[in-house]
């Protein structure tokens, strides 16, 4: 691959060379000189100075030559030294300007980045405050006023704590702790954190779910998910009166699966494949106003980087599958 960028790039100058070898001969020829035989030696002998000079300057600038041909797997490869010719070095001093205007230019970015999710995280903090007590005032009540504005403090609640998992899915890496967690008592946990939710819209929970069964996850990334995937479910089941079924089942290799499903509104097939997108809401974003694209993005996220799996299966007016698969080294069935 070097070797023909090399004959490549020196093409022009190889046919340069060979016009002007041509254009010196019929120079002699047409002035009279009529030996075809040393005209042949003086066109052979340059050939072999201009191979003389392609060799030397091959092997001086082999590293240069690598360089352009092959890809950089890593940014700092492009700053390894590039021969000692001056075109080389020339090129490589470009090179080394150019890397640290870069890494100036990202340590900018990473430092106003991390300045705007401190500031985001403080802030989120503190609206949180206001909004537990607004809770606390309105809990109990049973004026129509107050309880709307006990949903709407509900939505603020949920809607911080997802500004708080993106800004935390940044520094996943350093937020999370894989342990063994009891999959029916994070089930029971999210639906008792959505019970007011569940009620509001007139959908029932069923949980399917052995008490024995363990997954080797984080627990609060888990509540996270599962929170997001029943107020999908909830959301889009709103007013039917069904219910929403949590379960799990053990497949024939010995993994785990988690099934959400609900009997709502379901999926548009031309949307299934996009579900997972960032900010896409596709047909039913239209009618709910409350989609924000983002609750199964964020899932499919924090299930890839925790090495869990995710489908779905829906069907308009039939309702909508969600199913967290885990694999066999992730599930332990504890005997009760």
């Amino acid at each position: 691959m070097t070797l023909k960028l090399f004959i490549r790039d020196h093409i022009p100058l190889l046919i340069f060379t060979m016009l002007e070898l041509l254009a010196v001969v019929a120079v002699f020829w047409f002035d009279g000189y009529d030996h075809p035989l040393t005209a042949l030696y003086g066109i052979f002998l340059g050939l072999f100075i201009f191979a003389g000079y392609l060799i030397f300057r091959f092997f001086s600038q082999r590293l240069l030559y690598m360089r352009l041909s092959r890809p950089f797997e890593a940014l700092n490869e492009s700053i390894a030294a590039g021969g000692t010719a001056p075109v080389s070095q020339a090129f490589n001093h470009l090179l080394e300007t150019q890397y640290r205007h870069y890494q100036n230019l990202l340590q900018t970015w990473e430092r106003k980045q991390q300045e705007h999710l401190t500031f985001m995280n403080q802030w989120v903090h503190q609206m949180k405050t206001p909004v537990s007590v607004i809770e606390m005032i309105t809990q109990g009540e049973d004026d129509e006023r107050l309880l709307s504005i006990s949903e709407e403090t509900d939505r603020i609640r949920r809607g911080l704590e997802m500004v708080l998992y993106v800004s935390r899915l940044e520094t996943f890496e350093q937020d999370f702790s894989v342990e063994p967690v009891g999959l029916r008592q994070a089930v029971n946990e999210t639906v008792h954190e959505l019970k007011r939710y569940f009620i509001r819209n007139h959908v029932y929970p069923e949980v399917q779910v052995d008490d024995g069964v363990m997954v080797q996850t984080d627990a609060k990334w888990m509540r996270f998910m599962l929170e997001q995937l029943l107020s999908n479910a909830i959301k889009y089941a709103a007013g039917t009166g069904s219910k929403i079924t949590v379960s799990a089942r053990t497949e024939d290799d010995r993994s785990l699966t988690l099934e959400i499903r609900d009997r709502g509104v379901g999926i548009p097939k031309a949307d299934l494949g996009r579900v997972f997108r960032p900010f896409y809401t596709g047909e039913n974003g239209r009618r709910f106003k409350e989609s924000t694209g983002m609750g199964l993005y964020l899932v499919k996220e924090v299930v890839d980087k925790l090495g869990h799996g995710i489908r779905i299966e829906s069907a308009p007016g039939e309702g909508t599958a969600v199913r967290l698969h885990f694999e066999r080294s992730q599930v332990q069935v504890r005997n009760r």
